[in-house]
């Protein structure tokens, strides 16, 4: 089939790649196929994505101007529950746009507003902030094509619901996605440089909580936090960050790469689709040559792991391009990183070198595993089921549940029999 991922590091072994162009026919390619997998905006950095069998994209269904009310790619907002349910297949970037031009906004958006609303929902990605929860934790229901091909729908609040949303791709394709949504508002941002490791070790819960949402850029080395880019709802623009001064020209995190391609940095409020991720959707995410790991651990040892990562960094910096920093707040979904535990996210940006990015994973892992770090589930990460499960309190409840759901395991894949077993 020769389908490659957007790192390209990895192409799909599927049988075959198939776009249906409604949900019809998608129940009718499910309830046929043997094995079958969604894929979406394609930017898992391994296999969690394939198949052996057909692997199915959404996006034809997936237009979120779409006039028709009833058609799969209409954004729906309902004012009274202050949701909006949208195309699964869909882009962020599309639906924020969509929601906008309504007059309703997301309380959060990753640094990518490239990826698919339902591949970013089912692998637990998130954007940041103290009080702000992960994409997934926005969503109040869900629309999937079980693999009887029956078409199922979840509510928040019901049984098996918070093991459905981060759930791998491994109880069905999901069309159609719920999530919560407020009014629109006003954004700004604003990027410091030059944070000592002694001010982020002394002050860290009161930088993180300075603003909606704070990123800190390190590579883990003695220079300390390069970068640290604070987005926030309010109008005023402080001078300087713990003593860290504001950035005199807009900076991309990584050396060399185009700042054309970030979200503008200039303490201007702007709509909030425009400031809160990382990068514009219009240009190409980040460098492209690259792969990422992502390791979501409890806050109470945020510090401890900050402190064991500087002491390893002379073991992963020749293979690393920046590292990031980022809180989100706990959820009660099942699989989730930030599952019951308020966590801080900590990034890593590869260069595009598998053999040596994963000679390095395994020491890294011996580090932050024990510590509870949870790894994204999109992302490269060594793991297997064994390492993981004592890290989810409700792991058998979801074995229990992806059992009742897909016993053939028709959404399954050698990805998901190595870290889910």
């Amino acid at each position: 089939m020769l389908e490659r991922n957007w790192a390209g590091n990895h192409t799909y072994g599927a049988l075959r790649l198939a776009r249906p162009r409604s949900v019809p026919e998608l129940q009718e390619l499910v309830a046929g196929a043997d094995h079958v997998r969604a894929l979406g905006s394609r930017h898992s950095f391994t296999a969690l994505a394939d198949t052996d069998g057909v692997l199915v994209s959404v996006a034809d269904l997936a237009d979120p101007a779409c006039s028709d009310p009833a058609g799969s790619g209409a954004v729906e907002v309902d004012a009274r529950a202050r949701t909006a349910t949208v195309p699964g297949g869909a882009s962020y970037g599309l639906v924020a746009a969509e929601l906008e031009r309504q007059g309703w906004a997301l309380a959060s958006l990753a640094s990518l507003p490239h990826i698919s609303v339902a591949g970013a929902v089912a692998t637990g990605t998130h954007g940041s902030g103290d009080g702000t929860g992960s994409l997934s934790a926005a969503v109040a229901g869900l629309e999937m094509v079980g693999a009887d091909g029956w078409l199922v729908r979840l509510q928040r609040g019901a049984e098996g619901f918070d093991g459905s949303v981060v759930a791998l791709g491994a109880l069905g394709i999901v069309t159609r996605v719920t999530l919560d949504v407020e009014p629109t508002y006003a954004v700004r941002q604003d990027v410091f440089t030059g944070l000592p490791w002694s001010v982020v070790e002394s002050h860290l819960d009161a930088i993180t909580g300075a603003a909606d949402s704070v990123s800190l850029f390190t590579r883990f080395d003695d220079t300390g936090v390069r970068q640290v880019w604070c987005k926030s709802r309010g109008a005023e623009s402080p001078s300087d960050f713990f003593g860290a001064p504001r950035a005199t020209r807009v900076l991309h995190m990584l050396d060399g790469a185009p700042a054309e391609s970030v979200t503008d940095q200039s303490g201007t409020p702007g709509p909030w689709l425009e400031r809160l991720p990382h990068f514009r959707l219009e240009f190409t995410p980040s460098r492209g040559a690259e792969l990422q790991s992502e390791y979501l651990l409890p806050r109470r040892h945020a510090i401890e792991a900050l402190a064991v990562l500087r002491r390893l960094q002379p073991v992963f910096a020749p293979v690393l391009q920046n590292a990031e920093i980022r809180t989100v707040a706990a959820d009660p979904l099942w699989l989730s990183g930030s599952h019951d535990e308020d966590v801080v996210g900590i990034h890593f940006t590869w260069e595009l070198d598998e053999p040596a990015v994963y000679a390095v994973l395994p020491h890294i892992e011996a580090l932050l595993l024990p510590l509870g770090g949870r790894p994204h589930w999109g992302k490269c990460f060594v793991a297997a089921a064994t390492e993981l499960a004592p890290l989810y309190p409700r792991w058998d409840d979801f074995r229990r549940l992806r059992e009742s759901r897909d016993p053939e395991r028709k959404f399954g894949g050698a990805f998901l029999d190595r870290v889910l077993g």
